[in-house]
């Protein structure tokens, strides 16, 4: 007759992790004092705190925000990387897709009489802002080394959100621009990103005057930029101006909304403000056409 060793039951005094108890749990958290398995462990000053307590410790400390109120974003300026992708992606769909279809359904043309263009497609002021000339490779490579300059500075600045969000506009500004300022428009679609870098470049001069720099040179690029704009054919000097126009008063609204916990629902209304102002300098052209 054997005799074996009975196996040792647990015991009732080994602490457990709270998110699985069938771990021991030996260390426990500096915070709430709770056992923490290896996996519930996380690296504090002093010791180790428990997952909870630390998720705790994220919701209750106030988000970094920027100086105009956008949440900080470190690293790459991943929207600027991400327009620049979006025009390098459409600009090989001009080369890949036969017959200038990408061109045709996407450039902005005369919404009155080009029926190719499509008689009613307004949504073409900001998509045609992703689309450049196919033959003029120097084109796309200015407009977007313009945007990887400015980008690079604003978007830390102002928070991705609103970054974004003064570039689409501006975009859709250099469109409106471009249609109230030409009495006629020509039979052939408007493209490129001009619009909206202008509207950065109006974006940035508001941020500056803001902040206290020095604008010289801000005003020496746009006086070039300008220039070459009324000299140089096939470019729309009228989509710059209301691009910079738009940029302008998106910065505006960004810059010198009142601070505090409104700041944001502030930003938000003076933005949705000058889409509004788009739409009715769109629908007041519509309407005299």
């Amino acid at each position: 007759m054997s005799y074996g060793i009975p196996a040792a039951e647990p015991s009732a005094q080994i602490p457990v992790c709270p998110r699985h108890p069938d771990r021991p749990a030996y260390v426990r958290c500096q915070r709430c004092g709770l056992p923490a398995c290896p996996d519930c462990q996380r690296a504090a000053a002093v010791g180790f705190q428990c997952v909870d307590c630390v998720n705790e410790s994220k919701r209750a400390t106030p988000a970094v925000k920027t100086v105009y109120g956008g949440a900080v974003a470190t690293g790459k300026p991943l929207v600027t990387f991400g327009i620049i992708a979006l025009c390098a992606l459409f600009y090989l769909l001009q080369w890949l897709i036969p017959g200038q279809t990408v061109y045709k359904n996407l450039a902005f043309a005369s919404v009155f009489a080009i029926p190719e263009y499509g008689a009613f497609e307004p949504w073409r002021m900001l998509t045609s802002a992703f689309l450049h000339s196919r033959e003029f490779i120097p084109h796309i490579v200015l407009n977007m080394y313009s945007l990887w300059i400015f980008g690079q500075v604003l978007e830390p600045l102002l928070g991705r959100i609103r970054f974004l969000t003064v570039y689409l506009l501006s975009a859709i500004g250099g469109s409106v621009g471009y249609l109230l300022l030409t009495p006629v428009m020509p039979p052939t679609g408007v493209v490129g990103a001009s619009g909206a870098i202008f509207g950065l470049f109006g974006a940035m001069l508001v941020v500056q005057r803001h902040r206290g720099g020095d604008t010289r040179q801000l005003w020496v690029l746009m006086a070039i930029n300008g220039v070459i704009g009324f000299m140089v054919p096939q470019i729309a000097w009228q989509a710059h101006l209301g691009g910079l126009v738009t940029g302008a008063l998106c910065a505006a609204v960004i810059a010198y909304a009142p601070r505090g916990r409104r700041q944001g629902l502030l930003h938000a209304g003076g933005m949705v403000l000058v889409l509004v102002l788009l739409i009715a300098a769109w629908a007041f052209r519509m309407t005299t056409a």
